[in-house]
C-alpha cells in the first residue's frame, strides 16, 4: 500500500477519460470546458509531516490550496466555485472531498504501476485521470 510521501512529487497528466462529462457535472461553462479538456496540466504534491499542498499548472490556469489532513477548508477550484473541502489519507490514497450549494465530489488520487491514477465523482459521473511522475 503506497504512502503519503510516495505520492509527493511532480506528476504530467498523460490520459484522461470522462472529463468533459465530470466538468459538465460541476456546471462548467463551455469555453472553460473546452480549455479543461485540451489543458495538460502538472500536478504537485507536496507533505511537510502535517501540511499538504497541492498544485495544479498548465498553461490556462494555476490552482493551488495547502491544508492539515483531516481538517476542513475552504478551497477556490480551478473552476472558480468554493468549496468547504477535506482531504485524507486513507489505504494509500488520498480523497479530497469537496461540499458546495448542496452538491459534493470526490477527487481520490492512488498510485498504481507507478503512475498516479486520479478518480474524480460526482452523483453518476466519474472521470478517470492518469498521470507519470516527472522528478
Amino acid at each position: 500500500m503506497a504512502t503519503i510521501q510516495q505520492l509527493v512529487g511532480r506528476w504530467r497528466l498523460v490520459e484522461s477519460k470522462g472529463f468533459d462529462e465530470y466538468m459538465k457535472e460541476l456546471d462548467v461553462g463551455m469555453a472553460l470546458r473546452k480549455m479543461g479538456d485540451v489543458a495538460k496540466p502538472e500536478c504537485i504534491i507536496t507533505f511537510d509531516g502535517k501540511i499538504l499542498t497541492l498544485k495544479l499548472e498548465s498553461t490556462f490556469k494555476t490552482a493551488q490550496f495547502s491544508c492539515n489532513l483531516g481538517e476542513e477548508f475552504e478551497e477556490t477550484t480551478a473552476d472558480g466555485r468554493k468549496t468547504q473541502t477535506v482531504c485524507n489519507f486513507v489505504n494509500g490514497a488520498l480523497i479530497q472531498h469537496q461540499q458546495w450549494d448542496g452538491k459534493e465530489s470526490t477527487i481520490t488520487r492512488r498510485l498504481e504501476g507507478g503512475k498516479m491514477v486520479v478518480e474524480c465523482v460526482m452523483n453518476s459521473v466519474t472521470c478517470t485521470r492518469i498521470y507519470e511522475k516527472v522528478e
